[in-house]
């Protein structure tokens, strides 16, 4: 019986250990720093421009941003501010 016990444990424990690990990259990719160039940074409101997303979209991609930022913005484009 104790053997089960043991055996329900460690795989409790390496269950938390992965979830652990998972939220702690997911983190570390999230808050990453903009390491585009300029020139990229430039390209890229060139296309949002040409895309007819407005000049708003445009000058936020002139911005140093982390990928939690961008997809921030993405989500309220989408919804236009209103997340319901």
């Amino acid at each position: 019986m104790s053997v089960i016990s043991n055996n329900n444990n460690s795989r409790m424990i390496i269950g938390v250990l992965i979830v652990a690990l998972l939220a702690i990259l997911a983190y570390g990719f999230l808050n990453m720093p903009d390491r585009r160039s300029t020139g990229q940074k430039v390209d890229d409101a060139v296309h949002t421009l040409s895309d007819g997303q407005g000049v708003d979209d445009a000058a936020r991609q002139l911005e140093s941003r982390t990928p939690a930022e961008r997809i921030k913005d993405g989500v309220k484009d989408a919804t236009d501010g209103n997340p319901q």
